[in-house]
C-alpha cells in the first residue's frame, strides 16, 4: 500500500446523502473538491448539506484543510486526479454518469461508490475500463472506518495501491475485495437485515428487541433495522433484488420490506421505516 495521502484535487459526481459525505471526507484531509450536481437546486441543497457537515467538524475542534465547490456542469472536472461517482443505485443512471465523467476527466481515475452492482458490468460504459475502480464508502461517510476498494476484472493494478492510499490518507481502513455480487460488506449486511425482517414478519421480536440481540450480543454498533432505516429501505430492496437475480432465492426480499416501500415508508429519509425518526 502507498502512503496515506489523498489526490489534491478530487471530483465527486452527485452530492446526496453519499455524494456529500464523501466530499466532506476529502474536504477535511486538504483536497480541493468539485461536486456535480444536476441543477442549481440540487447543488443549493448538497452545498447546505456539505457547510453544515464540515462545520459540525469544526465545531468537534478537527480543522478543515481543504475546501469544495459545488456546481451543475460536469466540464469542471477536467482539473481532478480522482473522481468518485455516487449517484443513486441504477445502472443505467451510473454509465450514463460514468461517461460524462470519463469525457470530462480523460485523465482521471474514476471510482464508483456502488454498494452491489458488478464494476466490470460499470466499466463497459468507459472507453478505457481500467480507469475505474469500486470505492464503496459507507453512511455516515464522515465517521465510518471502512472503504472497500472493489477491483474489476480490467481495473489497472497500479489502481488498487493508490486507491487503498487515498483510504488510508481519509483516515479510514480499505478492504479489498474482487468483484463480485454484494461485494464482501453489501453480501453481509444485507444477508443480517433480511433476516432480521423476517423474525419481525414472524413475530419472534419486535424490531427494538431484534436490533438489541446484535448491538448487545454481538457488539455491533446499530442494530440491522436500524441500520436499514439509515441506509434508505429503497435501497435495500434493489441491493437485496439484485442478490436474488445473482445468487439466488437466500435473497429474496421478505414482503414486509416490499410492504414499507410501496408505502413509502424508506426510513430516517421520509420519517418512518422500522422505526419512526
Amino acid at each position: 500500500m502507498t502512503g496515506g495521502s489523498v489526490p489534491d484535487v478530487v471530483g465527486v459526481y452527485g452530492g446526496g446523502r453519499m455524494g456529500g459525505g464523501i466530499a466532506h471526507a476529502f474536504t477535511v484531509v486538504g483536497a480541493t473538491v468539485t461536486v456535480v450536481e444536476t441543477d442549481a437546486a440540487a447543488a443549493r441543497s448538497a452545498r447546505e448539506r456539505i457547510e453544515t457537515s464540515l462545520a459540525r467538524t469544526v465545531a468537534g475542534g478537527v480543522p478543515v484543510a481543504g475546501s469544495f465547490e459545488v456546481v451543475t456542469d460536469a466540464a469542471a472536472l477536467g482539473r481532478c486526479r480522482l473522481v468518485v461517482e455516487a449517484v443513486p443505485e441504477l445502472a443505467d443512471l451510473k454509465h450514463d454518469v460514468l461517461r460524462r465523467i470519463a469525457a470530462a476527466a480523460p485523465s482521471a481515475v474514476i471510482g464508483t461508490n456502488t454498494s452491489s452492482l458488478s464494476i466490470d458490468g460499470l466499466a463497459d460504459a468507459l472507453p478505457d475500463p481500467s480507469r475505474l475502480v469500486g470505492l464503496h464508502f459507507f453512511n455516515p461517510v464522515p465517521v465510518s472506518d471502512l472503504v472497500e476498494v472493489v477491483v474489476g476484472r480490467r481495473t489497472a493494478p497500479r489502481l488498487v495501491e493508490q486507491a487503498q492510499g487515498w483510504v488510508a490518507g481519509l483516515g479510514k481502513t480499505p478492504i479489498t475485495v474482487t468483484d463480485s455480487p454484494g461485494f464482501a460488506s453489501s453480501r453481509l449486511g444485507v444477508a443480517i437485515a433480511l433476516e432480521a425482517m423476517r423474525m419481525l414478519e414472524e413475530g419472534v421480536a419486535d424490531a427494538a428487541d431484534i436490533d438489541a440481540a446484535m448491538t448487545l450480543g454481538y457488539r455491533h454498533p446499530v442494530g440491522p433495522l436500524r441500520t436499514t432505516d439509515l441506509v434508505g429501505l429503497d435501497v435495500r430492496l434493489n441491493i437485496a433484488e439484485h442478490l436474488e437475480r445473482e445468487l439466488g432465492p437466500r435473497f429474496a426480499p421478505p414482503q414486509v420490506l416490499r410492504d414499507k416501500v410501496a408505502a413509502g415508508e424508506l426510513g430516517r429519509k421520509t420519517g418512518q421505516g422500522f422505526y419512526p425518526w
